[in-house]
């Protein structure tokens, strides 16, 4: 077992890291999960559970903590009017798809392969924070149709496999059919929600070997990691929604990029050594 100061100086670190994920995922629209996955293996590793099955674990615990971040935010924007309904009635099918498809790929796949697809997607997502451009358009409105019947289960299903909520690939989409960023923040929150609840009910009831998981460990969630994040992110995620709607973000958005290259990088380093 852990010694109790490991476990003590563990705790002290979830904590600021749920406090930080919590602002990101009202203010950027990011998802609080893409710093949470690397958090929670660096943590779980340093406890000495570096298994085949850590991964998973990392990606249903941070889903997990989606859910309650993604519910509080949304109330929050939604008090501002910024949520749009309509997009997420018409895209929840699909994703929700996608999340459960998802779901069944991850409980396939090893440490070091979900290591490269969440370094190589998170790199994607860095490059387009720093590079993008508010002007760039793919249309007027959002789709719908078939264009939404295939790109709403992607969204899902590679949101899953890097554990995060909807924001990370749904603000860059609703904002290249013309949606503006404040908008788009809000309504991705609820992106994440329509991810994290069919993921994690399926990774409640995704079994691991024994002895290859942190203790109090449900399925694939670790339960003590679960509410120790979530202590903090039902604090700090409404205070980042309110930060959304009075800060240019377009600065901080890069700083974070540039930040998320670097874990992006050392994710793929660890996967190929």
């Amino acid at each position: 077992m852990p010694d109790t100061m490991l476990l003590l100086s563990m705790g002290a670190m979830l904590l600021a890291i749920g406090a930080f994920a919590g602002v990101l995922a009202g203010l950027l629209g990011v998802g609080g999960g893409i710093v949470l996955v690397p958090a929670y293996f660096y943590a779980f590793a340093a406890l000495g559970y570096e298994t085949p099955q850590l991964m998973q674990i990392c990606l249903a615990t941070s889903l997990a903590t989606i859910i309650v971040t993604s519910a509080r935010s949304v109330l929050s924007h939604n008090r501002k009017g910024a949520v749009d309904w309509w997009v997420l009635r018409g895209w929840a099918p699909g994703i929700a798809l996608g999340a459960l498809l998802g779901v069944l790929v991850v409980a396939q796949l090893r440490t070091a392969t979900l290591q490269l697809i969440f370094g190589g997607l998170a790199l994607c997502v860095s490059l387009y924070m720093v590079l993008g451009r508010s002007h760039w358009r793919l249309g007027d409105t959002m789709p719908g149709g078939i264009a939404r019947g295939l790109m709403s289960p992607v969204v899902g299903f590679l949101s899953v496999l890097m554990g995060i909520g909807g924001g990370s690939f749904g603000v860059p989409i609703m904002t290249l059919y013309g949606m503006t960023i404040h908008r788009a923040v809000a309504t991705a929150a609820g992106f994440g929600l329509l991810i994290a609840l069919p993921s994690v009910m399926g990774f409640l009831l995704t079994p691991l070997p024994k002895g290859v998981a942190p203790p109090m460990t449900l399925g694939s969630v670790n339960l003590p990691a679960f509410l120790i994040v979530i202590a903090m992110t039902l604090l700090t995620a409404p205070i980042g929604a309110a930060l959304a709607h009075r800060t240019d973000a377009k600065r901080l958005k890069r700083v974070f990029g540039g930040f998320l290259i670097l874990v992006a990088l050392n994710m793929l380093r660890k996967a190929l050594i």
